[in-house]
């Protein structure tokens, strides 16, 4: 968990360096999906690590590579599900600033291929094959091969050496070794050139490896750069200066052929218009077999107050603070929201980029398994919303936003799992199209199963949305805690029976229901309407509606101050009738806000809002009592400070 926790930082980062001519990391995000943590050993499959060891294995590979590398690791999210015992989830990412003339490559004939970075070793050889296949009980002894080691500290000597020679403008392509190593860096830099790579000058960790695993090992902390011969001495003298290794290994050709050489001897040759155009296209068959289940809920709840507790104490609601403590948030000192603020989370991570200007940057997520196990369709459109949510409430602007998808699932070469991937592409279309936001990047990563005899367990379609947008101007945005007592609680967007998928469900062991639907078009215009109030200067906090509803965003509000909120659950604006006030409490229905705004400014706010569905559920109370009435009963009556024990000790309590 460890070394595959830190090659994934650690590559993630190199791409970064290989966008354009060289991109600098200034943020790293961090998404997790493990087993659940309750899970004993006798309900360990054989050949898998308790889900408690992996989770501490992955934070701390994490940490220690962004942490060396000085690099804030701020954003993130963490997912539990028994599915992911044997097959746990680490997603990787980072975000880089680069000046707008250096954002292309140029692919020149003649130029001199260089290899820059750590030298060369087995460690890592089909790491992405590894990566690819199903795993068994005998995986974890084979892994050790396949997992690459790294070193954060060379790679922040190879970052800082490149950008040097970026600004300089010594080199015209680069990319980095990942999957596939050389073979793919060329490979793919080569193709509309062709190449000549003399594999007896890559340096070496150790002697006696063969000119194949030369040209496929996925050592760590390597690039490769294209440039003109006459450039390299330049280029050699900033390598050495921050003590990074830098080898001319090949030379591009004007032939489109890729030829290898080892000891003056031709060892491989290939057409590269046909490496990557030759192969006939993959066909799959898809059925789509998941469907909802409606049940009626018929159950009594006996305490409203316990089933908040109880909610708020599950794993992926709780607080993971515990893991954000684990990184340095600071570094670079341009963070200016953090996702924990004295107690409440932050929606998303606001970065300053450059000190000169006032302009920020939002970056956010949407991730929910447990859609996916329901409907991939309505779980991607979720997650894209999700995301979105997140962006503008840290004050990004909707029509200044992109998102990129991780896409996770089983053995596409089953019809069913390959149904479950065709739906998810068709709920990102319907969202991203509907919400007017580009993909801008993305991965995936299939055969995500694990087979025990004639067992196997499989995860849950998974899809990771993140989202960046742009902050025009730092001083509109605001927080997600309550501010002032007396202040209105104004709830945005409607609410149905969505209830499939919910934590609320979960904890409750029911895998049925209707999951969240999604309007694009009606939540553009609510999100483009939050941003304006923003502008004015309008809404004094603000909190998207998640994992465990209403309930569970209402406590989160009122952490921080340790103030108390007084709701008439009747004033909820409703999509469609609902009698029974948990599923008000706890659905987890698409675009919904929760606004707190001082009454002199509410005629503003509403006026701005015209349209849109909403209504005043409450205001925020100095006593830190958190009380949900509906029809003249409080349902809930319950001290914040109970509340926030509970969500700051779920987790935690679990982990150490």
């Amino acid at each position: 968990p460890y070394g595959g926790a830190a090659t994934g930082v650690g590559g993630v980062i190199r791409d970064c360096l290989g966008t354009g001519l060289g991109s600098k990391p200034i943020l790293n995000i961090d998404v997790f999906c493990f087993g659940k943590l309750d899970m004993n050993k006798r309900n360990l499959l054989p050949g898998v690590l308790p889900p408690k060891r992996i989770l501490k294995g992955v934070v701390s590979g994490v940490r220690d590579y962004g942490n060396r590398m000085g690099i804030p690791t701020a954003c993130g999210a963490v997912y539990f599900h028994q599915n992911f015992m044997a097959n746990p989830l680490v997603f990787c990412g980072t975000l880089g600033i680069i000046p707008k003339e250096k954002i292309k490559k140029e692919i020149i004939s003649n130029d001199i291929i260089v290899l820059v970075g750590g030298d060369t070793g087995r460690d890592g050889i089909h790491g992405v094959t590894f990566a690819s296949g199903e795993l068994k009980k005998e995986s974890r002894k084979i892994a050790y091969a396949a997992v690459q080691i790294g070193n954060p500290i060379e790679e922040k000597k190879i970052v800082d050496a490149i950008l040097k020679a970026r600004d300089e403008n010594l080199f015209n392509a680069i990319t980095d070794c990942g999957g596939g190593g050389l073979s793919s860096a060329i490979g793919e830099l080569a193709e509309k050139t062709g190449a000549e790579v003399y594999l007896d000058k890559v340096p070496l960790k150790y002697s006696g490896l063969s000119y194949t695993e030369i040209w496929i090992s996925e050592s760590q902390e390597r690039m490769v750069l294209f440039m003109p011969e006459e450039k390299f001495p330049r280029f050699k003298e900033i390598c050495d200066l921050y003590n990074v290794k830098a080898t001319v290994i090949g030379r591009l050709r004007a032939d489109q052929k890729l030829i290898l050489k080892y000891e003056n001897k031709i060892v491989g040759e290939i057409d590269l218009n046909f490496l990557h155009h030759g192969m006939p296209k993959v066909k799959r068959k898809a059925v789509c077999r998941r469907k909802e289940t409606i049940e009626e809920i018929n159950w009594e709840i006996k305490d409203y107050n316990e089933l908040l507790i109880n909610i708020l104490k599950n794993e992926n609601v709780a607080s993971k603070e515990w893991i954000i403590r684990q990184y340095d948030l600071e570094v670079q000192g341009r963070t200016f929201l953090k996702p924990i603020l004295e107690g409440s989370p932050s929606d998303g991570v606001i970065l300053k980029p450059l000190k000169e200007k006032n302009r920020g940057i939002a970056i956010g997520c949407g991730i929910n398994p447990a859609y996916g196990e329901i409907s991939p369709y309505w779980m991607a459109a979720s997650v894209i919303d999700e995301a979105l949510r997140n962006v503008v409430c840290c004050g990004g602007d909707i029509n200044q936003t992109a998102i990129l998808d991780n896409f996770c699932f089983s053995n596409p070469e089953k019809e069913e799992a390959m149904g479950d991937i065709v739906e998810a592409c068709l709920g990102a279309y319907f969202a991203a199209k509907g919400y007017g936001v580009p993909f801008i990047s993305g991965k995936d990563s299939l055969y995500n199963e694990f087979r025990i005899g004639k067992k196997r367990i499989t995860i849950p379609p998974t899809l990771l949305i993140s989202a960046v947008s742009i902050i025009p101007n730092l001083n509109n945005t605001v927080t997600s805690y309550f501010k002032k007592p007396k202040s209105k609680i104004i709830l945005i967007g409607e609410t149905y029976k969505e209830l499939g998928g919910s934590v609320y469900f979960s904890i409750l062991n029911k895998n049925l229901g209707k999951v969240p639907r999604v309007d694009p078009q009606k939540g553009k215009k609510i999100m483009e309407k939050i941003f304006n109030a923003l502008q004015q200067g309008l809404i004094l906090a603000l909190h998207d509606l998640a994992d465990g509803g209403l309930g569970v965003a209402l406590a989160e509000m009122c952490f921080t101050k340790n103030l108390g909120a007084e709701i008439k659950l009747e004033n909820v604006p409703l999509g469609e009738a609902i009698e029974r006030p948990d599923v008000i409490i706890f659905s987890e229905s698409n675009t919904r806000f929760l606004c707190e705004v001082e009454e002199k400014q509410l005629a503003k706010f509403l006026e701005i809002m015209k349209g849109i569905k909403l209504n005043i559920i409450g205001e925020v109370v100095e006593k830190p009592i958190l009380t949900i009435n509906f029809q003249n009963k409080n349902l809930i009556a319950i001290e914040i400070e109970i509340l926030k024990k509970a969500w700051e000790n779920g987790l935690t309590a679990k982990i150490l």
